[in-house]
C-alpha cells in the first residue's frame, strides 16, 4: 500500500527496467508526482481509493493518462491543476543527484523507444504516398494529387524532424555519462512545432478526405485499413497492421508525449546542469503551443484498457431513441471495438460529476441484425400525432423569434434563459417523438433491442460501423459487474457527442442554417458493378434531425442510371444535404415487421454541407457525391424564403398559372378550374394511397412540363396525366395555388382570417370563420370547398399514406393563404421570423376547416349573417 493510504494501480511489470524495455509504455509511469488535472487522481498520479478494499477483486486498469488525449492542461498558476514549467528548486525531495541523473537516462531510454515506434508509424503512413502519387497522373488514378496532399499534409516534414532528432539523441543515450547534454535537441524540436500547428489545422479535413476516398475507392480502402508498421529493433513482432485513421492521430498524440517527457527530464535534472535552462525553454514553448491548439484538436480520450491489457477503442457514439417497455427513451449509445453499450446519463448530485448508467450491452461477437423475415413484430409504440409534432415546430420557431427579439432589445438574461429552457423542452420532445425508422439489433444469447431513427442514412451508418468491426476476429465475453462499472464510467470522458442535437444547444455565433427552397437536379450515377433497379432519395436536416424530402423514379435494369430529375425542397434552418442511392426490392417477402415496409438495399450514401456562399447564387452549382465507389452527379441552387414568398402575376393572361381564378373560371365557363379538377381526379384515382402524397416533392421538370401543357390547353393533357408520376401531378396542383397572383382566400380577407383563428370562444370563432368563407368570391369559395373535401378524403387513408389532416394543412395552409404583398412584413427581420409568425396561423386556419363538419356552398349562402358584411 502506498503512503497516505492510497493504492497503486495494478501494473504488469516486476521492475522499472522491464517497464522501460516495453516499448508500448514509454516514460509515462516514471512520473511520481505529476498532476493529471482530473478529479480521480491525486497529485502523485495515484488513483484515489474509491474501489473495493484490499483483498477484493482487482479493478481493471484504465489508461487515464494524458497520452490518450492531445489536450494537456497548461494552467500553471495557483495550484497543482497543471504542469508548471519550473519544478521545485534542485531535485524532487528525497532524490539524490546521482539517482536523478540515472532517472534521466531511464526517462530518455523510454522516450527513445517510443520515438522509434513513432518514426516507424510515420514511415508506414508515408509508404503508400509515393505509389499513390505515381498513379495520380495516369488514366486510372486511385486518388487525385489534391486528395493525396490533403491526407498526407506535413507528414513528410514531421518525419524528417523526428528522424533527425532520433539520430542525434540515440548515440547520446547509448554512450551515457553524467556530462551528456541533449537540451539543445529538445529545444530545436520545440522550435519546429509550427509544422504540427499546420498539421493540426488540416487534421479534420485530412480525416474526412481519407474517409470519403475509402468509401469511393475500394483499392484505397484496402490500403488504408491495413498499413504495416515495423516493430522495434529488438521486438519479436516484425510488423503490425494499423489503420490510416489511427496513424493520422499519432502526431497529435505525440505533442503531448514530448511535453510530458520534458517535464520528467526537468524534474530529474540538477538546476546547475547545462541542460536545465534549455529544457525549461523547450517546455515553455511546448506548453504554450499546446495551449494554443487545445481548441483546434479533438480533446477526447479515445480508449479504455481492458483487464487483459488490450485497448478498447471508442469508435462511434450518439443519441438514439430506444423503444423500451412500449415507450420511447433517449439513450446515449457507445460503439467500442468489441462491444455496443447503451447508456442513460444520470442526474448529477450537487458537487459530483455526471455519470452514465448502463442499460444493457452486447459483445459484437454476439450481435446480429435480424433479417426482415426473422425479425419479430415490434412492441406497440403509439406514434406521436403529426399535428402535435407540427405544433412543437411552430412553438420552437416562435420561441426562437422571441429570444432574438429579447437579445436585440438587450432584454434580461433571466428572461432569455427562461425562453431557452422552454425551447429546449419542446426540441427535446420533438427529437424523442419524431423518429419512425426501425433499427433492430439482436443478442444471439438473449433479447432484441429496437431503436427508432429519423434517417435511413443514420441507420446505415450504425450498421456499417458495427459490421466493419465484426470483420475482425472477435471473441464473446461477459463483463463482470466491476468491469462493466469501469467501462460505463469511462463513457463520460470518451464521448464525442456531448449535447443532444437541438438548436438550443448551439452557440449564438453558429450558423442558423438556410430558410427557403433548395432546387436540386439529380443527374446520373456511375460506378455500379452490375445492372439493378436504382433510385435516389434526398434528406435535409431540420430541427436537429434529418428528414427524407424527395425521391427519384426507379431506373430499371441499368448500371448507369440517368434520372435528370429536379426537385424543390423546403429548408427550415437546414445545413446539410444527404443523397442515398438504393436498389429497389420487389420481393414482398422482404418486409420489415417493425413498420411493414419492403426493405430496399442502400448501395451508397453521401453528405455535403449547404454552404450559403456556394448555394445562394442565381446560377446552378454542379457537384459530385462519391459513395462506396459510386459517383452521383447533381446540381443545386437556393431561393431564400423572402424571394420564394412573392406571388408573381403572369404577363400572359391566356394560360392558367399566375392568372386570377375568376378569369380562368369565366374563360372555361366552369365553377372550378379544369387544372384543379383534373389533378384531384388523378390523385384520387391512383395516388390516394401513395406514402407522403403532397409532402414528397415531384420531379420539377415533370411539373414544369405539366404546367406548360395546362397553360397551352393542349389536347394531350389527359394522356400525359395518365403517364405522369403521381407526385408530379400533386406538385402541379400545389404550384397552381402557389402561383395565383393573390391567394385563394384573398389578400383582402387575410387579416380577418388571422384575427378569427385567434378567437378563444368556440361559438364566436365558428361564426367568424363561416362568415369569412361566405365573404369569398364565388369561384374562390367553390374551389376551396372542392379542395377541402378532396384533402379530407386523402386524410381518410392516413394509415396507408401517412398524411394526416394536420400534415395536409401544413402543406397547403401557406399556399392557400400567404398574402401576395410580403413587403407589408417589413418589421420582421429574418426568414425564420416570417415562417414562425405567418405559417403557424395559416396552418391553423386550414386545419380548422379540415376538421369542421362538411360545409356546402348552398348552405353557406342560405345562412343568415350574424354581423356586418364589412370585413
Amino acid at each position: 500500500m502506498a503512503a497516505g493510504g492510497r493504492r497503486r494501480r495494478p501494473l504488469r511489470y516486476q521492475s522499472l527496467a522491464a517497464l522501460v524495455e516495453d516499448s508500448q509504455w514509454p516514460f509515462l509511469f516514471l512520473v511520481s508526482d505529476f498532476s493529471y488535472g482530473t478529479d480521480e487522481y491525486d497529485g502523485e498520479g495515484n488513483e484515489e481509493q474509491k474501489g473495493p478494499p484490499e483483498g477484493s477483486e482487482t479493478m481493471p486498469y484504465i489508461d487515464e493518462s494524458p497520452t490518450m488525449s492531445p489536450q494537456l492542461s497548461a494552467r500553471s498558476q495557483g495550484g497543482g491543476d497543471g504542469v508548471s514549467p519550473t519544478p521545485p528548486e534542485g531535485l524532487a525531495p528525497g532524490v539524490e543527484a546521482g539517482k536523478g541523473l540515472e532517472m534521466r537516462k531511464l526517462v530518455l531510454s523510454g522516450f527513445l523507444a517510443s520515438e522509434e515506434i513513432y518514426i516507424n508509424q510515420l514511415e508506414a503512413l508515408l509508404l503508400p504516398m509515393k505509389p499513390l502519387k505515381a498513379t495520380a497522373t495516369t488514366s486510372q488514378p486511385v486518388l487525385t494529387i489534391q486528395q493525396i496532399e490533403t491526407i498526407f499534409y506535413k507528414i513528410q516534414d514531421i518525419y524528417e524532424i523526428h528522424k533527425e532528432f532520433y539520430d542525434n539523441l540515440c548515440p547520446k543515450v547509448q554512450q551515457w555519462d553524467s556530462q551528456v547534454t541533449m537540451g539543445h535537441l529538445f529545444q530545436k524540436l520545440a522550435s519546429q512545432l509550427g509544422v504540427y500547428k499546420a498539421f493540426v489545422d488540416n487534421y479534420k479535413v485530412a480525416l474526412e478526405t481519407a474517409e470519403k476516398c475509402s468509401q469511393s475507392n475500394n483499392q484505397f480502402q484496402k490500403i488504408s485499413e491495413e498499413l504495416k508498421v515495423k516493430g522495434p529493433k529488438d521486438s519479436k513482432d516484425s510488423h503490425t497492421s494499423v489503420t490510416m485513421e489511427a496513424l493520422l492521430y499519432k502526431p497529435i498524440d505525440r505533442v503531448t508525449r514530448s511535453t510530458l517527457v520534458l517535464h520528467d527530464l526537468l524534474k530529474h535534472t540538477p538546476v546547475d546542469h547545462p541542460d536545465y535552462p534549455l529544457l525549461q525553454d523547450a517546455l515553455r514553448i511546448s506548453q504554450n503551443f499546446l495551449s494554443s491548439i487545445n481548441e483546434d484538436i479533438d480533446p477526447r480520450r479515445t480508449a479504455v484498457t481492458t483487464p487483459k491489457g488490450e485497448t478498447r477503442q471508442l469508435v462511434k457514439d450518439g443519441f438514439l431513441v430506444e423503444v423500451s417497455e412500449s415507450s420511447r427513451k433517449l439513450r446515449h449509445v457507445f460503439l467500442f471495438t468489441d462491444v455496443l453499450l447503451c447508456a442513460k446519463l444520470k442526474k448529477a448530485s450537487a458537487g459530483k460529476h455526471q455519470q452514465y448508467d448502463c442499460k444493457w450491452y452486447i459483445p459484437l461477437a454476439d450481435l446480429v441484425f435480424p433479417s426482415p423475415e426473422e425479425s419479430e413484430a415490434s412492441p406497440q409504440v403509439h406514434p406521436f400525432p403529426d399535428h402535435e409534432l407540427e405544433d412543437m415546430k411552430m412553438k420552437i420557431s416562435a420561441l426562437k423569434s422571441e429570444i432574438q427579439k429579447e437579445k436585440a432589445n438587450k432584454g434580461q438574461s433571466r428572461a432569455i434563459e427562461r425562453l431557452k429552457k422552454k425551447m429546449f423542452e419542446n426540441e427535446f420532445l420533438l427529437l424523442l417523438n419524431s423518429p419512425t425508422i426501425p433499427f433492430r439489433i439482436h443478442n444471439r444469447n438473449g433479447k432484441s433491442y429496437l431503436f427508432l431513427l429519423s434517417s435511413d442514412y443514420e441507420r446505415s451508418e450504425w450498421r456499417e460501423a458495427i459490421q466493419k468491426l465484426q470483420k475482425k476476429d472477435l471473441q464473446a465475453f461477459v463483463l463482470s459487474s466491476v468491469e462493466l462499472q469501469v467501462l460505463t464510467g469511462s463513457c463520460f470522458k470518451l464521448r464525442t457527442v456531448h449535447n443532444i442535437p437541438v438548436t438550443s444547444n448551439k452557440d449564438d455565433d453558429e450558423s442558423p442554417g438556410l430558410y427557403g427552397f433548395l432546387h436540386v437536379i439529380v443527374h446520373s450515377a456511375k460506378g455500379f458493378k452490375q445492372s439493378a433497379n436504382l433510385y435516389c432519395t434526398l434528406e435535409v436536416d431540420s430541427f436537429g434531425y434529418f428528414v427524407s424530402k424527395a425521391k427519384t423514379r426507379v431506373f430499371r435494369d441499368t448500371a448507369e442510371p440517368k434520372w435528370d430529375e429536379e426537385f424543390e425542397i423546403e429548408l427550415e434552418g437546414s445545413q446539410s444535404l444527404r443523397i442515398l442511392c438504393y436498389e429497389k426490392c420487389y420481393d414482398k417477402t422482404k418486409v420489415n415487421k417493425d413498420n411493414n415496409e419492403i426493405v430496399d438495399k442502400i448501395m451508397g450514401k453521401g453528405q455535403i454541407q449547404l454552404d450559403p456562399q456556394t448555394v445562394e447564387t442565381k446560377n446552378w452549382h454542379t457537384d459530385v457525391i462519391e459513395m462506396n465507389g459510386i459517383k452521383v452527379e447533381f446540381s443545386m441552387k437556393f431561393t431564400s424564403r423572402d424571394m420564394s414568398l412573392k406571388r408573381t402575376p403572369s404577363k400572359k393572361q391566356t394560360g392558367v398559372f399566375g392568372v386570377k381564378i375568376s378569369v380562368v373560371t369565366k374563360r372555361e365557363r366552369s365553377k372550378v378550374p379544369y387544372i384543379v379538377r383534373q389533378c384531384v381526379e388523378e390523385v384520387e384515382k391512383r395516388g390516394i394511397e401513395e406514402v407522403g402524397i403532397y409532402r414528397i416533392s415531384g420531379v420539377a421538370t415533370d411539373i414544369q412540363a405539366l404546367k406548360a401543357v395546362f397553360d397551352a390547353n393542349n389536347k394531350d393533357i389527359l394522356l400525359m396525366l395518365s403517364d405522369m408520376d403521381i407526385n408530379a401531378i400533386a406538385g402541379t396542383l400545389k404550384l397552381y395555388f402557389r402561383e395565383l397572383p393573390e391567394p385563394l382566400l384573398t389578400d383582402r380577407l387575410y387579416p380577418a382570417f388571422m384575427e378569427g383563428i385567434a378567437l378563444s370562444d368556440p361559438a364566436a370563432k365558428e361564426n367568424c370563420m363561416m362568415h369569412l368563407l361566405r365573404s369569398l368570391p364565388d369561384p374562390n369559395l367553390i374551389t376551396f370547398l372542392f379542395l377541402l373535401e378532396h384533402l379530407k378524403r386523402v386524410a381518410e387513408k392516413e394509415p396507408i399514406n401517412k398524411m394526416s389532416l394536420h400534415n395536409l394543412a401544413t402543406v397547403f395552409g401557406p399556399t392557400l393563404l400567404r398574402p401576395s404583398e410580403v413587403e407589408s412584413k417589413a418589421h420582421i427581420t429574418s426568414a425564420a421570423d416570417i415562417w414562425s409568425h405567418d405559417v403557424m396561423a395559416q396552418v391553423q386556419v386550414l386545419l380548422y376547416y379540415l376538421q369542421h363538419p362538411p360545409i356546402s356552398f348552398a348552405e353557406l349562402k342560405r345562412n343568415t349573417l350574424y354581423f356586418s358584411t364589412d370585413v
